[in-house]
């Protein structure tokens, strides 16, 4: 079962909808977890800016860092979930390649994150951490989508928990894992 839980986290509404599934999922397992945002200094800013301008930049993007983890902090508080925090600030590489480099680096066994859900031409444009991760990590991530009705979804502290779980399996040893995993996290659910 999950001991590590990193938990990815921007400002965005699939972000919130993630940590609330991590908050739930740390209370089921007694897991640690550890909430990361990641800001990402651009080479531009930094190779071509006055040293003036490029400090002002970093500052703002590390106290908007500092703002996004300071909010899920509070609303892991509000829920009762120890936590820690990490501000972890990079250049030169993909905030993607950032968060399995933490994850690996913390021997997290689940990465939990929010997909935006972008398709087609938004996604060719934007790319998708979240794609990025899942491709790369060694452990197990699950992306949660925000919905824009979350309101029938429950809180960190309910009870309620998920009552059809899809787990597709095709034959390999991954997928096996990934079905014995799923049915002991839904054991545990069960008896919490």
């Amino acid at each position: 079962m999950y001991k590590r839980i990193l938990l990815a986290v921007d400002d965005g509404d699939a972000s919130k909808r993630a940590l609330t599934e991590a908050a739930r999922l740390k209370k089921v397992t007694g897991a640690v977890l550890k909430v990361l945002h990641v800001v990402q200094e651009s080479i531009e800013d930094a190779s071509y800016a006055p040293s003036a301008y490029y400090s002002k930049v970093t500052t703002a993007q590390r106290t908007a860092g500092e703002a996004v983890l300071a909010h899920a902090g509070d609303a892991l508080r509000q829920e009762g979930v120890e936590h820690e925090r990490q501000l972890s600030e990079i250049i030169g590489i993909s905030v993607a390649q950032e968060i399995v480099r933490q994850a690996d680096a913390w021997s997290a066994d689940l990465i939990v994150m929010g997909t935006h859900g972008r398709r087609g031409l938004g996604q060719l444009l934007m790319g998708s951490n979240a794609e990025s991760v899942l491709r790369a990590a060694l452990a197990p991530v699950l992306l949660v989508r925000h919905q824009p009705d979350d309101s029938r979804r429950p809180s960190a502290s309910t009870d309620e928990f998920y009552a059809r779980v899809l787990v597709p399996v095709d034959g390999s040893e991954m997928s096996l894992k990934g079905l014995e995993r799923t049915l002991d996290c839904m054991r545990r659910m069960r008896r919490a």
